[in-house]
């Protein structure tokens, strides 16, 4: 089994970075060298050295040594849009190569890398390529993080199942606390755990820091 992890998401903003930040740190905590990624990211702001995400940016500050940031972030587009649009707006298609390259040299590098998809499973990114297209071309191991909020338990079985019939395999998921108020709370995640055909690698408190937060995982099942 690989090393390497390919962190997916239930959906859009239910705590993918702030996830794959947490497994980053874990993974240093236990002596390791990892780096984190974000292969293709929209929503990017102009700066002096070139279009940067903020993501990506505290991907890159999670992991140790730090990468560069065009490792970390080989594409990057300005518009907050679906990144398959803000793709056909910028005139950059996202296309393998670099993509390829960058993940390569962090691999050389690193003990462990930590890529972080778009959205959820099945976002499309440009002709021909979509966000699961990266475990299944770089096969690697998944981990699932699930935004715990209504709708949860059906968004993350359909997620489970799509990744199994996309030839994938869930190594494990997260549950990242985004309503704190959500009414039984505990047992839509006992819930999970009893339906998910993957281990929980822990509970992420609403708002804790990734460093913090790190302490809470289980890594065991991820070799």
């Amino acid at each position: 089994m690989s090393r390497h992890l390919f962190v997916a998401g239930t959906d859009t903003g239910i705590g993918k970075t702030h996830a794959a930040q947490t497994l980053v740190h874990a993974f240093r905590q236990a002596g390791e060298r990892v780096a984190g990624m974000k292969p293709v990211a929209s929503g990017s702001g102009r700066t002096r050295e070139g279009l940067r995400n903020q993501d990506a940016l505290d991907l890159q500050a999670a992991s140790w040594p730090p990468p560069p940031y065009a490792l970390v972030n080989p594409l990057a587009f300005e518009d907050a849009v679906a990144p398959h649009l803000a793709a056909a707006r910028s005139g950059r298609p996202v296309t393998w190569p670099p993509l390829d390259a960058a993940f390569e040299a962090l691999c050389t590098d690193y003990e462990r890398v930590v890529v972080e998809g778009v959205g959820g499973w099945l976002v499309p990114l440009g002709e021909g390529i979509s966000a699961e297209d990266f475990p299944r071309r770089w096969m690697l191991p998944v981990v699932l993080v699930v935004g715990i909020r209504l709708g949860c338990i059906n968004h993350a079985r359909l997620s489970a199942r799509a990744i199994a019939a996309d030839g994938c395999r869930l190594a494990g998921w997260i549950a990242n606390i985004i309503e704190p108020t959500m009414p039984l709370r505990e047992e839509n995640i006992d819930t999970l755990r009893a339906c998910l055909p993957a281990p929980c690698l822990g509970v992420l408190p609403y708002r804790i820091a990734p460093v913090d937060a790190a302490n809470l995982l289980d890594l065991s099942p991820l070799g």
